[in-house]
């Protein structure tokens, strides 16, 4: 096969691929190289946009690594996103009798019928405070790939 006939990532593609999201420090988050390569397609989801846009026009075969600022990734970390909520919005969203502490991730149904999730921060007779961040905003992330095959 020439060089011009190695298929590359495209918006679409079908891949089979190893991956790896890791911390600056190196801490992995999540990866397929200790073992089942993932097979996936761009475009539905099953990675992140932000990681869809690392793999595009990459060749088969290729192995890069991405270092990637918050910015690039989940973005800074948004104060606003830290919020107060009420013993009644707590109690509306929770098993009956189920207890929290501070480091809890909590799900709430959303307007529109989603739901979204906070971490417990603090709480009081009177509420709880929480963290809709998403856990790795404001982190610098490390992108790993091995480009196995597409499809």
């Amino acid at each position: 096969m020439s060089q011009s006939e190695t298929p590359v990532v495209t918006e679409a593609a079908y891949l089979t691929l190893h991956y790896r999201l890791a911390s600056a420090d190196g801490t992995d988050i999540v990866t397929t190289f200790k073992d089942n390569p993932a097979t996936l397609q761009l475009g539905t989801g099953q990675l992140a946009p932000f990681l869809e846009a690392c793999l595009l026009g990459l060749p088969e075969g290729a192995h890069r690594t991405f270092d990637l600022s918050p910015e690039q990734a989940f973005g800074p970390r948004n104060p606003d996103l830290i919020q107060r909520v009420s013993r009644a919005t707590l109690k509306e969203n929770s098993q009956l009798g189920e207890e929290y502490a501070v480091g809890d991730l909590v799900e709430f149904a959303a307007p529109g019928g989603g739901r979204f999730a906070g971490v417990l921060r603090d709480i009081d007779a009177d509420g709880a405070v929480f963290d809709f961040n998403h856990p790795l905003a404001g982190q610098n992330l490390k992108f790993e790939v091995n480009i196995i095959g597409i499809l």
